[in-house]
């Protein structure tokens, strides 16, 4: 057993970033500045995407998203139950409604032929999300998406550098959303992008800072005006230049760290295909999974314990483990405005009950690869059914 406890998802920083971050700092330019313009570009470039804009957050780039596509009260927003609150919250923030639909049970994305079904003359956007880093069927939704005259505005928050059918998610959709959390494949302790055509992109940079007038932007630089208008009620959402810094740096590093993820994958891969006790991931032929989290599903039939029990007696093996994610539509607030039932989603409430996360970073060691896979082996062995 372990003397340490393993953490779940620790981030890889190193010295290069820790250097970036100091050269921000001794520039005198913390907020947002060059730096962050230099991070959308080169972001921008990796992905061939049009345009990219750097903010605090995913979650404030799904929410400029649905401001400069217009989405408000009145209008409803099609997702998924199976997401982080937030992929709601920004819908409930711009005052449209979120309507859940059911997941596929193989790589636990929103079901396309579900959307397909909740579209009403008050739809007026969806928004799929790349669950662990897996894509959706993307051509599927863009059908959809194109039959009613729909807005696409991804969640990719665990998505980067998915690719489906060769394309990199962030270049498909109307908009792409991508988080840069501590926990992501690149991360900026905080931080998130938004991608898309360029006149969206622009509306949403005004949005992302109080609404003001995109000259505000340059006003305390030499070429720069004082003189500013606020053109909307916008949010504050910009990023500073300290993300940007240890951001720029992990792009750079991204291929990297993602080869060290499949390598991982395929370790766990290899030792779990022997037990009977656990569903392993799936992977569709014409995708190329981002691996941002590796979640099993326990066969609780083949267990004597139930899935509180399995993470507890991981934590007892000084293993961290988390669960992603709880439905939605089994959330207080959602559940008690909307009136949701948790047999209303029964793939999703189904496949919760089963899901376990397994910490995955390349911060990882080899050995602390084995400990999981030991720990993991040992429960499944000693509570075999």
């Amino acid at each position: 057993m372990r003397s340490e406890f393993l953490p779940f998802s620790p981030p890889d920083i190193g010295a290069e970033e820790i250097m970036e971050v100091t050269a921000a700092l001794s520039s005198g330019w913390l907020t947002t500045g060059p730096r962050v313009k230099e991070f959308e570009t080169v972001f921008a470039n990796y992905l061939h995407a049009p345009a990219a804009l750097a903010v605090s957050s995913a979650t404030d780039a799904m929410l400029v998203g649905l401001a400069a596509l217009g989405v408000g009260p009145g209008d409803e927003v099609i997702t998924t139950t199976m997401t982080f609150c937030s992929t709601l919250h920004v819908i409930e923030h711009v005052g449209a409604r979120p309507v859940l639909v059911d997941i596929q049970p193989d790589t636990l994305n929103i079901d396309p032929a579900r959307i397909a079904a909740a579209v009403t003359p008050r739809t007026r956007a969806i928004m799929p999300v790349h669950l662990y880093g897996h894509p959706c069927d993307i051509d599927y939704i863009q059908d959809i998406a194109d039959a009613h005259h729909l807005y696409v505005l991804e969640d990719a928050a665990h998505a980067l550098p998915a690719r489906f059918k060769g394309s990199t998610i962030g270049t498909l959709g109307t908009l792409t959303a991508f988080s840069f959390y501590a926990t992501k494949n690149l991360t900026t302790g905080e931080g998130g992008m938004l991608t898309g055509d360029p006149s969206l992109i622009d509306l949403a940079r005004i949005w992302s800072l109080h609404g003001m007038s995109r000259d505000a932007f340059k006003r305390y630089q030499a070429e720069g005006s004082w003189f500013y208008e606020v053109v909307l009620p916008g949010f504050k959402c910009n990023m500073t230049d300290l993300a940007a810094a240890i951001g720029l740096v992990q792009l750079h590093r991204l291929p990297e760290l993602q080869a060290r993820r499949r390598a991982l994958v395929r370790r766990y891969n290899e030792a779990f295909a022997a037990l009977p006790e656990l569903e392993l991931p799936t992977v569709r032929p014409d995708v190329e999974p981002a691996w941002h989290i590796y979640a099993v599903r326990l066969n609780l039939q083949r267990l004597t314990i139930d899935r509180a029990r399995f993470i507890n007696e991981l934590k007892q093996r000084n293993i961290g483990a988390s669960v992603h994610f709880i439905p939605n539509h089994l959330q207080p607030y959602y559940r008690d405005k909307y009136a949701y039932k948790p047999e209303d989603f029964p793939v999703a409430y189904r496949e919760y009950q089963r899901l376990v996360s397994l910490p995955l970073s390349p911060a990882h060691s080899d050995t602390d690869i084995a400990d999981v896979i030991a720990a993991v082996t040992d429960i499944c062995t000693q509570y075999r059914r």
